[in-house]
Formats: structure tokens, sequence, C-alpha cells
């Protein structure tokens, strides 16, 4: 294989692995501890894939968008409606 070829299938296996990830996150099953270790490893797995696709990009010649970082710590804002 050439060294395009195992970008590009590192690239997909870490889409993948993302994607079993976050199916796996759904599980009512999963302890507390399983959901933490599920989330570091998709943070890390966002780590490897931003890596990689900067590398193709590189090699390609063609530039990559900036993507901001994704905020984990971010709380969604609730409101409470009072019905009347």
């Amino acid at each position: 294989m050439t060294d395009p070829d195992l970008l590009s299938r590192d690239i997909h296996a870490l889409k993948e692995l993302q994607r079993v990830a976050w199916s796996q996150l759904a599980s009512p099953s999963l302890t507390n501890f399983d959901r933490r270790e599920i989330r570091n490893r998709i943070r890390q797995s966002e780590i490897d894939l931003r890596n990689y696709l900067t590398m193709r990009s590189e090699r390609t010649g063609l530039p990559m968008r900036p993507v901001p970082e994704p905020s984990y710590r971010a709380r969604p804002k609730f409101r409470l409606l009072a019905a009347d």
C-alpha cells in the first residue's frame, strides 16, 4: 500500500471508531465510568483524526477549513415555561 492509502485507511478507521463509540454511549446499561472512558476515547480520536486530516490536506495541497474546538463543558441553557 502507498502512504496516501494508509492515511485514508487510518482516517476511515477513526471515523468508524467514533461512530461506534457514539452508538455505545446511547446504551442505558453503561456505568458512569464506562461513559467517561468512551467520551475520552472519542476526544482522543477527534484529535488524531484532525491531525490525519491536516496531514492529508498538506499532502494534497488543499487548504483545510478552520474548525472550532469542541466545547465539552458547555451546558445547555434551559428555561422553564409556566402553564397559564
